[in-house]
């Protein structure tokens, strides 16, 4: 067991808001190192189909998610992040074999699945913690992309749909229990994070 207040923590939170870079330097501060579960969402849809897996092969069957209102775009998001709860206790099962500190981080990652992962840290004798960030503003998600992805020029459209999105895992987090870190102000917001694990831990 680590010397910190956690062994896992679950760092979720919708695309472009900043996730990445508070996970690293979580991890850095920690002396943990971060598991990013796109990289398990990519692996298991190339070893999967849309017939065996359709919800979790939407967003590549589909045309162009670009020409679909925000509305159902959120809907097939939020039925994929459903759909990999599975493989995001397939992850911490794993880590709670290894007595190396981690963090999970991911668009994807469910407020619901990461309160079982917590509960089972529990009967494991391992400290599990889960956040979740927030950024209700999809000017500044966009903004976000622009700096992040240049090359793909202004997505307000991916922007919109990652604010909803955001606004879904705060209200499902809050139905669990779990904090809600805002991303913003940016200087503040390692502070915040940790005063947030150390208050639910």
């Amino acid at each position: 067991m680590t010397t910190g207040a956690w062994d896992i923590v679950l760092l979720g939170g919708a695309s472009g808001i900043g996730k990445s870079r508070a996970a690293a330097r979580l991890a850095r501060e920690s002396g943990a190192f971060v598991v990013e579960f796109d990289d398990v969402v990519s692996a298991i849809q190339e070893i999967t189909t849309a017939g065996q897996h359709p919800d979790l092969h939407h967003f590549n069957t589909l045309p162009d998610s670009a020409e679909l209102p925000a509305t159902q775009v959120l809907d097939l998001q939020i039925a994929t992040a459903r759909a990999l709860e599975p493989a995001v206790l397939g992850v911490v099962r794993n880590r709670l074999t290894v007595n190396v500190p981690a963090v999970i981080e991911g668009d994807y990652l469910t407020p619901a699945a990461a309160a079982r992962a917590m509960h089972e840290g529990t009967a494991a004798g391992r400290r599990v913690q889960a956040v979740f960030l927030h950024e209700a503003d999809a000017g500044q998600i966009t903004a976000n992309y622009a700096e992040r992805e240049p090359e793909y020029g202004i997505q307000t459209h991916r922007a919109e749909v990652s604010a909803r999105f955001s606004h879904w895992l705060g209200d499902q987090a809050r139905r669990h229990a779990l904090p809600v870190v805002d991303c913003r102000p940016w200087d503040s917001l390692p502070a915040r994070l940790h005063a947030a694990l150390h208050a639910a831990g």
